[in-house]
């Protein structure tokens, strides 16, 4: 393959519309909840992420599970929880049967906030998507990214 292959000029340039829809979302989904609800849209996902954890066998996450749904390092979801622990809205505490395992759970606080934003979130994703499937190279991409959600068609 050459660099002016077809094939490898037609990856890159699907990788770089993908890259584009990303950027796009996620710059306006952070302004909404930026602007809402004082939340990034990491420290959303982490919220969310947590929030779906629950007290049954294999329903807490270890931290590089918990890297893995947010998309980044263990480092980075380190310092994440840390600053939302330290603002109230998430707790740690020793797992009590491996006293190495450590948890870390929404608090109270942590949950309402998430409450309170997910309809920003949504609104936002929509809207984003709606922009973007205005424009003809994003939305073969747009039609994918609605059609993995609920089966309904829209995100």
């Amino acid at each position: 393959m050459t660099a002016t292959d077809s094939a490898l000029t037609g990856l890159a340039q699907g990788w770089c519309a993908l890259s584009l829809l990303h950027g796009r979302i996620e710059s306006h989904v952070e302004r909404a909840l930026q602007a809402g609800h004082g939340l990034s849209v990491r420290e959303y996902s982490l919220l969310d992420v947590l929030s779906r954890q629950h007290s049954g066998p294999g329903g807490h996450l270890q931290m590089k599970q918990v890297a893995d749904a947010v998309v980044l390092s263990q480092s980075a979801t380190t310092r994440l929880v840390t600053r939302l622990e330290d603002r109230g809205l998430l707790a740690r505490y020793i797992c009590d049967t491996d006293r190495r395992g450590i948890y870390t759970d929404v608090s109270e606080s942590g949950l309402a906030l998430l409450a309170e934003a997910r309809p920003t979130n949504d609104a936002a994703l929509r809207e984003a998507l709606d922009r973007a499937a205005l424009t003809p190279e994003l939305a073969p991409l747009v039609a994918a990214v609605r059609g993995t959600g609920t089966g309904t068609g829209t995100a």
